[in-house]
């Protein structure tokens, strides 16, 4: 069973989904991905320190950055055990981040302008198409759009 908690300050999901602007089966969720913790009162009820709404803020604007769920619970792992970032760790997790996000934004750029002249002709008839794959030759190259996969790296 999980700690019993009997603090007066230990709030409750709905008060924890009515302040973040999230569905109480969305901090459900995030506990059952490890993303955020409860304890249980006597009643078995679940209750959530205060810092959690600074984590499931920081969970929001991730996942509006375009984080997925798996990174952030990655990077939420390296808190060492505190409940909620302080300033310093929004710095490291926010410059990782971007990293990241400029990666996709310049993987997204190549697709963008590569595809604008393959869809602008219309044919799927050429041979440097990446979309024609006459007799699935590419199958032994490897699975999914190969040819997009290979332009775009």
């Amino acid at each position: 069973m999980k700690n019993l908690v009997a603090r007066e300050d230990a709030l409750t999901v709905g008060a924890v989904a009515k302040r973040c602007g999230v569905k109480v089966s969305t901090l459900h969720f995030y506990e059952s991905k490890g993303l955020i913790k409860s304890t249980r009162n006597t009643g078995n009820q679940r209750r959530y320190n205060k810092q959690v709404l600074r984590r499931v803020s920081l969970i929001k604007a991730a996942q509006k950055m375009g984080i997925t769920l798996a990174e952030i619970k990655e990077q939420l792992d390296t808190l060492n055990g505190k409940t909620a970032p302080n300033q310093k760790d929004w710095q490291r997790l926010s410059t990782h981040w971007q990293l990241s996000l400029n990666e996709r934004i310049q993987t997204m750029e190549r697709l963008r302008d590569y595809l604008a002249g393959c869809i602008g002709c219309g044919c799927l008839s050429m041979n440097a198409c990446p979309l024609y794959n006459e007799d699935d030759k590419l199958a032994a190259v490897g699975d999914g759009a190969v040819l997009i996969d290979n332009n775009l790296s």
